[in-house]
């Protein structure tokens, strides 16, 4: 069995599958909101040159995905840690070299990866015209205002996506993602 099909499997046994996609979006949603807030305010203190911009949010895209490895590594582990030993009880059996054991040490390396990268990729995603800026492939528009409209592209495509998942109107679970994304912007442009 590849390593990809035994993730999934070990994700089935341990009905970890909810969790990860949750991840994704909880996380992916907070990477483009975080980008969409340090975008606006740059564009609000009148902007800054696209090289600095691009080194501040990928500070924060790394540290958001160090965080979200570290913290659900630590909290998945101890969860399935804490899942076996109850299995193993009501057993009366280890099952250390079982499945059930291997998911253990498995699952919250991969739902680790889910929570950690969601964010990052997100926010690479999101700055891109602003990596862009300085190239042949540069956009006819301020990069910065690129880069805001990728977010707000982005924040749609993940409600979309959980309307799809709740088999929701998925226009509309996109459209309040973007709505929320819209507030966020205004109060930034208030206070600045």
């Amino acid at each position: 069995m590849n390593w990809m099909r035994r993730i999934g499997f070990l994700l089935s046994i341990t009905q970890s599958h909810g969790i990860a996609r949750r991840y994704f979006v909880v996380n992916g949603f907070d990477g483009a909101l975080t980008m969409l807030g340090m975008l606006t305010g740059f564009y609000v203190s009148g902007g800054v040159r696209p090289e600095l911009a691009v080194s501040a949010c990928l500070g924060a895209a790394i540290a958001l995905g160090v965080s979200g490895v570290s913290s659900a590594y630590l909290s998945e582990a101890a969860e399935r840690q804490k899942a076996l030993r109850e299995l193993e009880e009501a057993m009366m059996s280890r099952l250390d070299e079982s499945a059930h054991g291997e998911a253990a040490r498995l699952v919250p390396f991969a739902v680790a990866l889910v929570n950690g990268l969601s964010p990052l990729l997100v926010s690479l995603i999101i700055i891109a015209p602003l990596g862009l800026a300085h190239t042949r492939y540069a956009l006819t528009v301020d990069p910065l205002l690129g880069a805001i409209a990728t977010a707000f592209g982005v924040i749609f495509l993940l409600g979309a996506f959980l309307g799809h998942v709740s088999r929701a109107q998925w226009i509309w679970t996109g459209l309040r993602a973007v709505l929320i994304a819209a507030l966020t912007s205004l109060v930034i442009f208030a206070i600045g």
